[in-house]
């Protein structure tokens, strides 16, 4: 398996909305566990394929470390089916580094789409599980969660982004 480069805001590719899978084969069951190893090599608990470069409809999560009783979730084709009301959390994000931000989502959601062996599946989740789905649907649809802020506070991380390049660094 291998551990592949997370792009970083404002990486062209993040802003893309990603291509629905065909079939889901050898090359897509591979790009699943290429990403849940990149996931956790950089203490992730959410990742999106465009994240890693890949147009592709397709995410992976584990979100034990916040609900003990779920377990490593991949998703191909993901599609929000039901969702309840919105609720305010931290979010943070492995490709916006040093942005966390009070983020509205569904505190409930109901997804479906094809598991890696491309049979069909439901994923109904709440609190962090519904959070991450989200935010990983996000990144399929070519949003990040700056997108998702307040224009004040998307142009203070702007600021402090530029002002990190401009020092030789990110940030």
């Amino acid at each position: 398996m291998a551990v592949l480069e997370i792009l970083t805001y404002p990486h062209l590719s993040l802003k893309r909305r990603a291509e629905e899978v065909e079939k889901v084969d050898g090359e897509i069951r591979k790009l699943i566990s290429d990403m849940v190893d990149t996931m956790y090599a950089n203490g992730g608990i959410g990742l999106a394929a465009p994240q890693v470069g890949v147009p592709k409809r397709v995410v992976v999560l584990d979100v034990r470390p916040y609900d003990p009783s779920t377990s490593l979730i991949s998703i191909v084709n993901p599609e929000v089916v039901a969702e309840g009301e919105e609720v305010i959390n931290e979010e943070g994000c492995l490709s916006v580094p040093g942005c966390v931000e009070g983020i509205k989502r569904r505190r409930w959601i109901k997804v479906r789409g094809l598991s890696e062996r491309g049979r069909e599946i439901e994923v109904e989740g709440e609190g962090m599980l519904a959070i991450v789905l989200q935010h990983e649907i996000d990144h399929l649809n070519g949003r990040v969660i700056l997108d998702r802020m307040s224009r004040v506070k998307r142009d203070l991380y702007k600021k402090r982004l530029q002002k990190g390049k401009g020092e030789g660094g990110m940030m």
